[in-house]
C-alpha cells in the first residue's frame, strides 16, 4: 500500500511520537534537577506540608488519592522524587527512540501527572496541563502492545483529529486573549518591546529588539492572522490542512528561535503535525522511514474494534 491517501497518517504518528519523546524527556530531566529544591523535605514548598494539607482539608487520603492522584501519596521523599523523575527520562528516551506503546505512554503520562499535582505553583502553569492533554490523546494513538515504531494497526483517524481540535484550541485561546489583553496587541506596538521583557531573551532577541517599528507591527500583525485565521484550515481539505500546518510549525519556530520558552514551543508543535498527512511527509521524510511506514500499511490489520472504540470514547 502506496501511502498516497489522505487518510493515511503512518508516517504523521512516527514524527507526533518521537517529538513527544523529546518534550517528555526535556521536562522529565528539567524535573530531576528541580524537584528537590523546589519541593523536597528542606525545599521551598515541601510536597510532604501540601500533601498533608490536602489530607486535611478533603478529610482523608483517599478523598485525597480521588480528587489529586499522585504516585507520591504512598512515597514523597526526595529519593523518590529523584527516581521517578530518572525512570520518567528513561522511558521517554525509548519513545524519542522510536518506540512506543499505550502501555508506555500511559506510564509516562502517569508520572509526569504525579508530578504536576504535587509541584504547586511551580507547576501551575497552562504548559504542564497542555503537555497532559497531549501525552494523553498520544496513548490512544498506538496500540496496547506493540512498541515498533511502525505497527501494524493504523493510528485512528478520530485521534489524529482531535490533535487537530487541540492546536486549534490553543491558538485561538492565545490570540483571543491577547486581543482581549493590554491593547498594545490592538495597535499593533506589543513587539516594540516583546523582545527585551520575554521571559528569557537569547542573542537574537537583541536584533529583533532593533529593528524598525514597520517590522515589529507587521510581525504583531502576523501573530494574528496565525492565531486566529490559520487554525480554521486545520480542518479544511488536504492542501488547505497542509499549508495551515505549515504555517503552525513555522510560527512555533520562529518563536523558539526569538526566545527561550523551554519545551512549550515545542509541545505546542505536536498536535499541528496532525494537519500533515503522509502525502506531504513522504516527500521529506528520509527513504528509509518511508518505506518501513510502507511495509506497515501493506501488512495493515482489519480489525480495530477495540482501538476506535477507545478513540471513539475520548469524545464522550
Amino acid at each position: 500500500m502506496l501511502l498516497t491517501g489522505g487518510n493515511n497518517y503512518w508516517l504523521t504518528r512516527f514524527v507526533i511520537l518521537r517529538l513527544l519523546g523529546f518534550v517528555y524527556a526535556v521536562a522529565f530531566f528539567v524535573a530531576a534537577r528541580q524537584l528537590v529544591p523546589l519541593i523536597g523535605a528542606h525545599g521551598l514548598t515541601p510536597a510532604t506540608q501540601f500533601l498533608a494539607s490536602v489530607e486535611t482539608e478533603l478529610g482523608s487520603r483517599t478523598a485525597g488519592m480521588e480528587h489529586l492522584p499522585t504516585l507520591f501519596w504512598f512515597d514523597v521523599s526526595d529519593q523518590s522524587l529523584s527516581i521517578l523523575s530518572w525512570i520518567g527520562l528513561a522511558l521517554s528516551l525509548i519513545v524519542l527512540g522510536g518506540y512506543a506503546n499505550a502501555i508506555l505512554l500511559a506510564l509516562l503520562w502517569a508520572m509526569y501527572m504525579s508530578i504536576v499535582h504535587v509541584g504547586q505553583i511551580w507547576y501551575g502553569y497552562g504548559w504542564e496541563t497542555q503537555v497532559l492533554e497531549t501525552g494523553f490523546l498520544a496513548i490512544f494513538l498506538c496500540p496496547l502492545l506493540d512498541p515498533r515504531p511502525f505497527p501494524a494497526r493504523p493510528p485512528p483517524l478520530l485521534v489524529i483529529w482531535l490533535f487537530r481540535w487541540l492546536g486549534f484550541r490553543i491558538m485561538i485561546g492565545a490570540g483571543l486573549i491577547k486581543l482581549r489583553g493590554d491593547p498594545c496587541w490592538r495597535d499593533l506596538t506589543c513587539l516594540y518591546y516583546h523582545y527585551e521583557t520575554q521571559p528569557i531573551p537569547n542573542p537574537i532577541s537583541r536584533y529583533l529588539h532593533f529593528a524598525p517599528h514597520w517590522f515589529h507591527k507587521f510581525g504583531t500583525a502576523w501573530n494574528h492572522f496565525i492565531e486566529l485565521i490559520v487554525p480554521w484550515f486545520s480542518f479544511g481539505p488536504r492542501m488547505a490542512r497542509h499549508v495551515a500546518g505549515v504555517l503552525l510549525i513555522s510560527f512555533q519556530i520562529t518563536l523558539i528561535m526569538s526566545g527561550n520558552l523551554s519545551f512549550l514551543n515545542y509541545v505546542t508543535i505536536v498536535p499541528f503535525l496532525a494537519c500533515l498527512d503522509d502525502t506531504l511527509l513522504c516527500r521529506v521524510l528520509p527513504r528509509a522511514l518511508v518505506s518501513q511506514a510502507q511495509e506497515a500499511a501493506a501488512s495493515e490489520a482489519r480489525l480495530l474494534g477495540l482501538q476506535n472504540g477507545l478513540a471513539i470514547a475520548l469524545t464522550h
